[in-house]
C-alpha cells in the first residue's frame, strides 16, 4: 500500500490533521509500517498538488485540516477495486543476499540461511505472542498480524527449501561454494 493510498482512504471517513492522519495510519496498520511525520505533509502537499485532497480549514488551534475531494474518493475506488500484482511489490531482499552469497567464495551460505531462520522464527514468535494480546475487536490490526505470521511462516518453509537444494547441490560442500 503506498502512503498516499492510504492517507485518501483515511480522509473518506473525516477530514484530519496531518499528526491525527500520522496517529491513526500507525493504529490502522499496527505500525507494521514505519512513517515519519514529515513523510505525511510532503504526501498531503502532492495530493493536494494533484486534486485529490484540499484544504478544509483548520482545528482551531492552527492545525490544517484536510479532506478528500471527488477526484481522492474515485481515486481511493480504483484502488480497492485494483488486486495488488506480485510485480508491484519491493524486491526480496533476502533472496537477493541468498542469490549473491551463493556467488561470492568463502560464504558459509548454512550460516547465512541458518542465522536469517533463527531471526525469523523469532519474529514468528513475537508476531504470535502479539496476537494473543489482541482486543478480539481489533479486526484491522488482526489481520495485519496474520499476515505478517503468514509471510514470516511461508519465509521459514522457503529457507528450510533453500538448505535442502543447496545440501543436494553438487556444486557446493557444506554450504560453501567450491
Amino acid at each position: 500500500m503506498s502512503v498516499k493510498l492510504g492517507l485518501l482512504a483515511l480522509l473518506d471517513e473525516q477530514p484530519m490533521y496531518g499528526y491525527q492522519l500520522h496517529t491513526t495510519f500507525k493504529e490502522r496498520t499496527g505500525d507494521t509500517w514505519p512513517l515519519n511525520i514529515g513523510q505525511i505533509y510532503t504526501t498531503l502537499a502532492r495530493l493536494e498538488r494533484d486534486g485529490l485532497v484540499e484544504p478544509a480549514g483548520d482545528d482551531g488551534d492552527g492545525h490544517a485540516i484536510y479532506a478528500l475531494t471527488d477526484s481522492g474518493r474515485d481515486e481511493l475506488r480504483r484502488w480497492f477495486a485494483t488486486p495488488v500484482a506480485r510485480a508491484d511489490r519491493p524486491r526480496d531482499e533476502l533472496a537477493i543476499k541468498l542469490a549473491v552469497a551463493l556467488t561470492v567464495s568463502g560464504v558459509d551460505v548454512r550460516e547465512v540461511l541458518q542465522t536469517q531462520r533463527t531471526a525469523t522464527l523469532r519474529d514468528l514468535q513475537d508476531l504470535t505472542r502479539q496476537k494473543r494480546e489482541v482486543a478480539p475487536d481489533d479486526l484491522a490490526w488482526l489481520l495485519a498480524l496474520d499476515s505478517l505470521i503468514f509471510q514470516a511462516e511461508a519465509e521459514a518453509r522457503w529457507l528450510d527449501s533453500c538448505e535442502e537444494r543447496l545440501l543436494g547441490s553438487p556444486a557446493y560442500r557444506n554450504g560453501v561454494a567450491r
